[in-house]
Parts: C-alpha cells; sequence; structure tokens
C-alpha cells in the first residue's frame, strides 16, 4: 500500500533523509528526499538497460497507490544511479525508500510504503539535526595533468584516422572525507551554490548536475542538450565575450551538434512530434558558460522516462560519436573505471514519469575504508574531444568542471 498525503511544507526536506547516506533530488528549493530503509527495486553490474523499466514496471502493476496529491514525485517513487559503461565493475541500482517527503510549488508531501499483511513499524517523519561541518580532500588520481593531456593527444590521433569524430575524455581526482561525516551538508552546499542544477544523493553519489537527460510528464517528453563550454569571464565584460566566443566557435558548435543529434536519433523510435531549437543558446552556470539546445516530444506506445533513459545513455555529450567506437576510445584511454560518473541519476514513479540527468560534477562516497579510519571518495570531470581540440584548454576546462565539487568538499 502507498499512501501520500500533504505536510506543512515550512520545513527543510534534505533535513529528513539519513546523514549518512543521503537519498534526495533537490532543484531551486523543491524536490523529494527518502526516509527509513531504502530496498533495492532493480539492480545489475554495468549499465542498465530496457531491464530496469521492465522490471519498475512489474513493482508499480502490483502496488496500490493513493495519491490524492497528485504533484510530480508523488506516490510510488524509486530513486536511481546507473553505471555509465555496459563494462563497468559498478553497480547500477533502483532503490525505493519506505517513505518519501517532497515539496514542490509551496506544498509538500509525505508518500509511506507499507507491504499488505506486514507489521511493519512506519519510517519515522524526523528532523535529523545537521552534524558538524567537515571537509574532505582531493588530489590527483589516475590520470594527473600531464597524463591528461597526453591521452587528449591519442583521442586527437583516434580522430585523424577516422575511427571517431568526438570522444569525451574523464579524468579524475581521488580523496578522502571523515568517517562519520553528515554528507547532508555536502548536499546542502551543491544546492545553495549551483540552485539551477540538479542536486542529486543516490547509493554513495552526490553531485549537482546541469544537464539533464530526459524529463516525462503526463506524457511530454524533454530534455536538454550540453555540450561546447567556456570559462566565465572575471568582470562584466569579459564575461560577455566569452558568452559571444561560445556561440560563434566552430570546435564547440561541432561538438553541440553531434551531441543534439545522438538524443533526437535515441528518442524518435520512443516519440512523436518531436522538436529541437534551431540554434544552440549559452547557459548560464556559476562557474561557466555552456551551448545548450532544448528538444521535446510526445510519448509514444507507453514508454517510461526508464525506456528512454535506456535508449539515450550514453549520449554523445558524455561518450562521442560514433557512440560504440568513441567508448572503446575511452576505454582505452582511461585508466579507471568511470562507475556511475557519466551515467543516468534521477527518479522515476509508478506511472512511468521522472526526472533524470546526467551524473555530472560528482562525487562517488564510499568503499574500504582508509586506515585512517577516513571514507575514500573520486571524482571525474571530462571534456568532449573533437578535431582542433587543443589539450591544454580541454585540461582547463576539466578544472572548471571540477570546481562546484571541490568548493563544496572544502
Amino acid at each position: 500500500m502507498v499512501e501520500t498525503r500533504e505536510i506543512d511544507p515550512d520545513r527543510d526536506p534534505l533535513a529528513f533523509t539519513h546523514p549518512d547516506s543521503p537519498l534526495a533530488w533537490l532543484r531551486r528549493g523543491d524536490g523529494i528526499v527518502g526516509v527509513g530503509r531504502a530496498a533495492a527495486a532493480y539492480e545489475t553490474v554495468g549499465r542498465a538497460g530496457a531491464s530496469a523499466a521492465e522490471a519498475w514496471r512489474a513493482i508499480a502493476a502490483a502496488a496500490d497507490v493513493d495519491d490524492p496529491v497528485r504533484l510530480p514525485g508523488t506516490g510510488l517513487v524509486a530513486f536511481g544511479a546507473f553505471a555509465f559503461d555496459a563494462l563497468s565493475a559498478s553497480r547500477s541500482r533502483l532503490v525505493a525508500p519506505e517513505a518519501v517527503v517532497g515539496r514542490r510549488g509551496g506544498r509538500a508531501w509525505i508518500t509511506r510504503v507499507r507491504t499488505l499483511g506486514a507489521e511493519t513499524e512506519e519510517a519515522p517523519l524526523e528532523l535529523v539535526p545537521y552534524g558538524p561541518y567537515w571537509s574532505g580532500t582531493l588530489g590527483p588520481g589516475a590520470l594527473d595533468p600531464a597524463g591528461y593531456q597526453a591521452a587528449v593527444r591519442a583521442a586527437l590521433d583516434a580522430i585523424a584516422a577516422n575511427d571517431v569524430d568526438k570522444v569525451v575524455l574523464a579524468r579524475d581526482l581521488v580523496g578522502t572525507v571523515p568517517a562519520g561525516a553528515d554528507l547532508r551538508r555536502l548536499v546542502r552546499a551543491l544546492a545553495s551554490g549551483y540552485p539551477d542544477t540538479w542536486t542529486y544523493a543516490v547509493d554513495g553519489l552526490i553531485g549537482a548536475s546541469p544537464e539533464t537527460l530526459v524529463t516525462v510528464s503526463g506524457g511530454t517528453v524533454t530534455a536538454r542538450v550540453l555540450a561546447g563550454t567556456f570559462p566565465r569571464g572575471t568582470d562584466a565584460g569579459g564575461d560577455a565575450e566569452a558568452s559571444v566566443a561560445l556561440a560563434h566557435s566552430a570546435k564547440d558548435l561541432d561538438e553541440h551538434r553531434y551531441a543534439v543529434q545522438s538524443v533526437i536519433d535515441a528518442l524518435s523510435p520512443l516519440t512523436t512530434a518531436l522538436r529541437a531549437d534551431d540554434e544552440p543558446f549559452a547557459l548560464e552556470l556559476p562557474n561557466l558558460w555552456h551551448l545548450a539546445t532544448d528538444v521535446a516530444g510526445d510519448l509514444a506506445d507507453h514508454a517510461s522516462a526508464l525506456d528512454l533513459v535506456a535508449a539515450l545513455h550514453p549520449t554523445a555529450a558524455v561518450a562521442g560519436t560514433p557512440t560504440d567506437a568513441a567508448i572503446e576510445v575511452i576505454r582505452r584511454l582511461e585508466p579507471f573505471d568511470r562507475g556511475r560518473y557519466a551515467g543516468p541519476v534521477g527518479w522515476v514513479d509508478a506511472n512511468g514519469d521522472g526526472e533524470w540527468a546526467i551524473a555530472l560534477r560528482c562525487v562517488q562516497v564510499g568503499g574500504t575504508p582508509t586506515s585512517t579510519g577516513t571514507i575514500p571518495v573520486v571524482a571525474h570531470a571530462g571534456a568532449g574531444i573533437v578535431a582542433g581540440s587543443d589539450p591544454e584548454t580541454e585540461l582547463l576546462e576539466t578544472r572548471v568542471k571540477f570546481r562546484p565539487i571541490v568548493d563544496a568538499l572544502a
């Protein structure tokens, strides 16, 4: 039995979730958080495919949902974080918590999930005081700056050989956070510093992504494609120049065109009346400019958000073009497993509606504690490599993209 009821909207949703393992999806002060134990609704090693949608359909079909509130995020909901690569050792998971607290447009609710006939205690609806402030560390990982520039040069060789048109190469930073750290403080720092992004915490993956993979609501499908990046200027004049330079950069426009086409190709079989902006616009974030294109259409054939996630991922924005060839180059040039970085992260409800982003500007928390008792973390940032890319410029782009998570950890 799934019951959604309205509650007082004046409380901070994030304060209800667990300090050690927060479960959250937030934007502009609204969103949903998980409360109580979270059960795995779906799990697999490596990239999730159509099987995730089928598993969730079966769970949703068996659920008795009482939802008079009927807002996005009410009723039965699962949070998900999926691995980037099919060959990844990381797990793709959908998790359904005992309760979900949400807030949207000045209204708030709690959804409780009960097993019929089972004697189970309700997840307590209690504000959990925030723990003390803390700071983490991040330093060079398996691919240091010199190694990254060498990898970019190797990627340019692959492009010159016509193996790929574009490949997105990432580098890593590794570090630790204190044992027992209240990870909600990291979530809150990202949500406060980057309110227009999707701030998420799912299964140890915490970040603030500017890139919507796909949103499904009442039969309408929307996606925002980001590819092409310039750092913000240091003053108003320099900032305006950066925006204009990005809008006229042949290299960034080429990179963006590949990304938009990959999304259109993936969505076309599952949608009708699909449309996209003719020209990208410059999206302003606190630390950089992105080229952005909005895509919209109508859902076809009773598909769900998870079906679209499976069809879309990985996009050219985080893999390259052609996709399969680009992933082979990534496997050859990146000396690490990306895990859930650049994979899908978001939520889905019993109707198949949901909001999904690409897991960017994030850190993956967890693993075997170090000898000093701290908890390992790893962060990644990447750049799209096309003909004409400059290794030093691409390295600088990754530094800009690391900034949100580095600042929040510090």
